[in-house]
């Protein structure tokens, strides 16, 4: 019982992430092209949206959890270090001379495993 249990939060938060990602690309999308934005802001602010969407959603339905001051300060954080680790990773796999989309797929594939497993064992604890 325990491994579907896991195995639904699991796929909750990819959902919540392929959400997010809709999002970053919608507001970025229209504050660059009808607001007339910079690409850097308007990826600022859409990085700010969907952070805020995604910590709502993972922790309201993925996670089950309530919103605490707590958790949304070790949401940041996990975030930020997954923001970091992907420019890690992607940064590594261009000097191997990996084209784009292997490092995207290296990105997804160790990413995206360790901040759940993150927000599971140390966000919502």
């Amino acid at each position: 019982m325990k491994n579907s249990t896991e195995l639904r939060k699991l796929i909750r938060f990819g959902i919540c992430g392929l959400s997010a990602t809709g999002l970053h690309i919608g507001v970025a999308g229209a504050l660059i092209l009808h607001a007339g934005m910079s690409q850097s802001l308007a990826n600022t602010v859409a990085f700010a949206c969907a952070t805020s969407w995604s910590y709502l959603v993972n922790t309201l339905w993925s996670f089950s959890s309530s919103l605490r001051a707590r958790n949304v300060w070790r949401f940041i954080a996990v975030s930020l270090a997954g923001a970091v680790l992907t420019g890690l990773v992607s940064y590594l796999a261009q000097m191997t001379g990996a084209g784009p989309w292997i490092g995207i797929a290296m990105v997804v594939c160790a990413v995206t495993p360790l901040t759940f497993v993150t927000h599971r064992r140390w966000t919502y604890r």
